[in-house]
């Protein structure tokens, strides 16, 4: 699919966007997305690991996070039903935000008075309604960004919206931490519930988009119709309950089979490949960072803030970088360099607690952590079609977090039956099927340009 030509701006206008209203709303309700993610997933296994709690079982609890990979599932929900009385109030897509972020600061406020020593099951349970109402946060946020401003304005909208995300991940990373080595955890969660107040409040401020629905769509909306006229002799109810799935749910599903015919099947395995290498180190790295005899403010202070900010300095030449030869070389980069950054955590392994080491091995990670994002986010934006933005987003988001998180559930039970070397180089052998994948992608991309 080529890209639009546009006209060029001056620069003054073309930094100008980012006072627009609602890309600046992002840079809020983005820090309200990456905020939950790190205290179901990161931050909770440090805790857990300082409560006593074997490594295995912190891989296990880890499924938690299997939410945000399984939410295509609930995703045609979101985007068709309005819910009673907050629709009328808010509008369809800031209703679903606002229940999404109650949901999200109930669940916070739950793990604040848990116990991982004594209730464990009581805490998974909350974490897995943080982690639920979280990603449905996200299904409505992305079509909220998406419905909200013109295709000209989409790349402000995500930059801001990476920026807040980013600074959300600080608080519940850097943040939490501190606040847990200088007071208690129940502090730090309780502290992240009221900083959800954030996305409250930009919810209540912001408007509600009008939604737009392309011809494709009501192309693809007389498949329903035909069905239905098809299935007279079935129950009412039957058919109305059919012809919504099939609009919801098959129609985008089968039109991204029907674009890509059978290369279709070697796009989602890269997709469900790419990420499955960094995804299974992130579930065990804070373990081994207590483990190596870190303090908790130094792990902040390392990984959580330096971290992040590599991450996003990675995030800006991962963009760059694309811009200047092309996508899918970057992407073959980036999973090589993924991987080997990967293998010098196996060094790190071996090496006595050293601040510096581990800053090196962060920001090497970090850093091509970024470039890799940046670059695999433009490739699922570009594989979707805005007739079905939301769900196919949703979609291939949720492809490329269930295999990975899924896997990334039994790292606890490699180390243990191993060692943080051995894990870590097995981590790194996770990649290489990414990159024999997209290979295979650049070969086709080079012979249908020579074609």
């Amino acid at each position: 699919m080529s890209a639009p030509v546009q006209q060029h701006r001056r620069w003054s206008d073309a930094w100008a966007v980012y006072i627009h209203p609602r890309v600046l709303a992002m840079l809020f309700l983005g820090f309200a997305a990456g905020l939950p993610l790190l205290l179901v997933f990161g931050t909770l296994s440090a805790w857990l690991r300082q409560a006593g709690v074997d490594r295995s079982t912190i891989g296990h609890v880890s499924w938690v996070a299997l939410a945000y990979a399984l939410k295509f599932l609930w995703a045609p929900l979101v985007d068709r039903i309005d819910l009673p009385l907050l629709d009328r109030l808010l509008g369809h897509r800031r209703s679903w935000m606002l229940l999404a972020q109650a949901g999200i600061i109930t669940g916070l406020l739950l793990m604040a008075t848990g116990d991982p020593a004594n209730s464990l099951e009581a805490l998974v349970w909350a974490a897995l309604l943080v982690a639920f109402s979280s990603a449905t946060q996200d299904i409505s946020l992305d079509a909220w960004r998406i419905e909200s401003v013109d295709v000209d304005r989409q790349a402000a909208m995500a930059a801001t919206y990476q920026i807040g995300y980013r600074i959300g991940m600080i608080a519940a990373g850097a943040g939490a931490l501190y606040l847990a080595d200088f007071i208690s955890w129940g502090a730090a969660y309780l502290s992240m519930a009221a900083l959800m107040g954030v996305g409250v409040v930009t919810t209540l401020l912001i408007g509600e988009p009008e939604r737009q629905i392309s011809q494709q769509t009501w192309a693809d909306e007389e498949r329903v119709v035909s069905f239905l006229e098809r299935s007279a002799h079935l129950p009412n109810a039957y058919r109305r309950a059919a012809a919504w799935f099939i609009g919801a749910v098959v129609c985008p599903f089968t039109e991204f089979f029907q674009r890509n015919g059978r290369f279709a099947l070697w796009v989602l395995a890269f997709i469900f490949t790419f990420r499955i290498s960094d995804i299974t180190l992130g579930v065990m790295a804070n373990a081994f960072y207590i483990d190596m005899g870190y303090t908790l403010s130094e792990i902040a202070t390392v990984t959580k803030v330096f971290g992040v900010i590599m991450t996003m300095v990675g995030a800006v030449v991962g963009g760059v970088i694309v811009m200047r030869f092309g996508l899918l070389p970057v992407l073959l980069f980036a999973a090589v360099i993924v991987s080997l950054t990967n293998l010098v955590y196996a060094w790190l392994a071996t090496q006595p607690a050293d601040v510096a080491l581990l800053a090196i091995v962060v920001s090497a990670d970090n850093l091509s952590g970024g470039m890799a994002g940046s670059a695999f986010i433009a490739y699922l934006s570009g594989q979707t079609n805005r007739a079905y933005t939301a769900t196919q987003y949703a979609l291939f988001s949720s492809m490329m977090l269930l295999p990975a998180k899924f896997l990334a559930g039994f790292s606890g039970d490699i180390v243990d039956a191993t060692s943080y070397v051995t894990f870590f180089i097995y981590a790194s052998a996770l990649g290489i099927p990414a990159m024999l994948l997209v290979m295979h992608l650049l070969r086709r991309e080079r012979t249908q340009v020579t074609a």
